[in-house]
């Protein structure tokens, strides 16, 4: 067990590990990129990554003030679910209607690795193997789609 100093100290080692394994990787359109606080450049829509003592998740977040605008969305991603599937490799988990922690309702289309444990560095390979490939692939998808999500 942790403490909660050394709890953090490994969480943020463990995201500048992924950050700097990841910043030689450029994007689908060649450039540069943030990859652990990527930005989709659609208000509303955020790629994400978290790990924590027993899950690695990485998800795609609608969280649109507006309802009617977060179903929209969510029915574009529906729309071409089988290219990010494709893309991707793999299917993922939907969910048009969750609430986050704040008690906002939000849409996830998500995926996750059980029984990893990201303040133990023997798991560290493992889980950034999982984030490195999902966000290689979203990132490609994004590049290709996201003129579909443009206001």
């Amino acid at each position: 067990m942790y403490s909660k100093q050394e709890a953090s100290i490994l969480n943020q080692q463990f995201w500048t590990t992924l950050g700097q394994y990841m910043a030689p990787i450029s994007n689908a359109d060649g450039e540069k990129i943030n990859w652990i606080n990527y930005k989709t450049g659609a208000k509303h829509i955020r790629f994400v990554m978290q790990a924590d003592s027993k899950t690695a998740r990485i998800f795609i977040e609608i969280s649109h003030k507006d309802e009617a605008l977060q179903i929209e969305y969510f029915g574009k991603f529906t729309q071409l679910k089988k290219l990010l599937e494709n893309r991707i490799g793999e299917q993922w988990n939907w969910q048009p209607n969750t609430i986050d922690e704040f008690g906002k309702t939000i849409s996830l289309i998500y995926t996750s690795l059980q029984n990893v444990n990201v303040f133990d560095r023997a798991d560290w390979p493992l889980i950034i193997s999982f984030f490195k490939s999902r966000m290689i692939a979203l990132d490609k998808f994004w590049c290709d789609n996201r003129f579909a999500f443009e206001r």
